[in-house]
């Protein structure tokens, strides 16, 4: 992906410094937002470019947050495009007691098996989830952003970015479960064809 700039008095070199470090991140939650990739190589384009374009008016320490911002409206734009105004469903009154799926303390079994499995088979779980929780969880877990910085990113109390990854990763936890318990029936499945064709081979003609 080439972000192309034009240099303005040394502005290009110095966004270019801080913004494309970050590159990866922001593709990252275009891709699972967008849910393709060629759409998140436009998005992340568009995004660079207004980010350089109002460069000047950034103010702060971490830009990442700032960049995030910013490719968050621009695919919030494009799914708008795509099939008409986002409603976000109030699922946020959830319970916020759930288990997390990666936490400081006790590893889950659910966790573990989560982290040990592909990139390709863990994106679509993530894919699966609701917007809301989906790119609160990306923002958490992939580009590693605090509860501040998510709320800042999305535009709610940190309350609810709390609630929002909370309910994410149950919903997580339940997409695994449910594909687990699919590939053992069609394992068992397999396994009993297998041995009823064994055994039909086996009798006498």
């Amino acid at each position: 992906m080439v972000v192309s700039l034009h240099d303005d008095g040394g502005k290009a070199e110095r966004f270019r410094a801080a913004a494309l470090p970050h590159l990866d991140d922001l593709f990252a939650l275009a891709r699972y937002l967008l849910r393709d990739g060629s759409d998140a190589e436009d998005a992340v384009q568009e995004c660079y470019l207004r980010a350089f374009r109002h460069f000047h008016t950034f103010r702060g320490e971490a830009i990442k947050p700032w960049l995030l911002a910013i490719l968050r409206n621009v695919c919030r734009a494009e799914i708008a495009r795509r099939a008409g105004p986002v409603v976000v469903a109030d699922l946020d009154s959830e319970s916020e007691a759930r288990p997390p799926m990666w936490s400081d303390g006790v590893v889950s079994p659910e966790a573990e098996t989560l982290r040990r499995l592909d990139g390709q088979a863990l994106q679509q779980l993530v894919e699966s989830l609701p917007e809301p929780f989906r790119e609160t969880l990306v923002l958490r877990e992939i580009n590693d952003l605090d509860y501040r910085e998510i709320a800042a990113v999305v535009g709610v109390p940190v309350g609810t970015v709390m609630s929002r990854l909370a309910r994410a990763r149950a919903l997580l936890r339940q997409a695994w479960q449910r594909a687990a318990a699919g590939a053992t029936a069609a394992g068992a499945h397999t396994a009993a064809a297998d041995a009823a064709g064994a055994d039909a081979k086996e009798q006498p003609s």
